[in-house]
């Protein structure tokens, strides 16, 4: 049985693949197979299966493309506008994922002619692509000022100095090292390791690792050290 009189219309879904190199926040596109826009760059997306949920896509999608599982991935918003794809009527459900590039840089697959590009240097993509880009910027923005979100781009052990560059790379901004810092270490989720980072600098800084069972159970009650987050949050990085 169908509901009678009604038009079909297609459901996609798109991944915003964002990582952290150390110095920039990099974003994973991939070269369109397929007509129209073909080799055009474009997010990894794909069309939602019978059998799945919009989750289940979003995570089959992102696993072929990088081989991963279990990473931070989140719902952004529903495109709809009826013109948005010109070959028939399509709605896209866009999620960002954050990753840490070292766990998966030689899983990612050839067939799809994967790249990094720097977030700040995005080309022109497909479609409304572009819009969704500038949408995760401003989502993440405002919940990396209350939730330690940003420790998915991390390798597993890391210095302060990296974590500064994280942030403001983000907001596109620089804080006080000092105040910073303080702060950080205040929250209680940074575990000092004995060994340092010498490829920076000769005295080398320390390596910290995160207590994921204290970052599990505050991570909705994080220390607020943004300052004026709301105002921070619209900057063009």
């Amino acid at each position: 049985m169908k509901y009678s009189g009604q038009i079909r219309t297609l459901v996609a879904v798109d991944c915003i693949i964002l990582g952290f190199d150390g110095e920039e926040y990099k974003l994973l596109l991939i070269q369109r197979g397929f007509a129209p826009e073909k080799k055009k760059w474009s997010l990894m997306g794909g069309f939602i299966q019978p059998t799945e949920t919009l989750e289940e896509a979003a995570i089959r999608i992102l696993k072929q493309l990088t081989g991963l599982e279990n990473v931070y991935m989140e719902q952004l918003h529903t495109f709809s506008d009826p013109n948005r794809d010109p070959v028939e009527r399509t709605i896209a459900v866009a999620y960002f994922a954050l990753v840490d590039i070292q766990k998966y840089e030689k899983q990612i697959s050839k067939e799809f002619h994967a790249e990094w590009f720097s977030l700040k240097d995005t080309p022109e993509l497909i479609f409304d692509h572009n819009q969704m880009i500038e949408m995760a910027k401003n989502r993440l923005r405002y919940k990396a000022a209350f939730h330690p979100i940003l420790f998915e781009l991390l390798p597993d052990k890391f210095t302060l100095p990296q974590l500064q560059a994280l942030y403001e790379g983000l907001y596109d901004t620089l804080f006080d090292r000092r105040n910073f810092s303080r702060k950080l270490l205040s929250t209680g989720l940074f575990i000092k390791q004995k060994e340092k980072e010498k490829e920076t600098s000769k005295k080398g800084a320390f390596y910290y690792k995160l207590d994921q069972d204290r970052y599990l159970s505050d991570f909705q009650a994080f220390l607020k050290f943004i300052p004026n987050p709301d105002k921070l949050m619209y900057q063009e990085a």
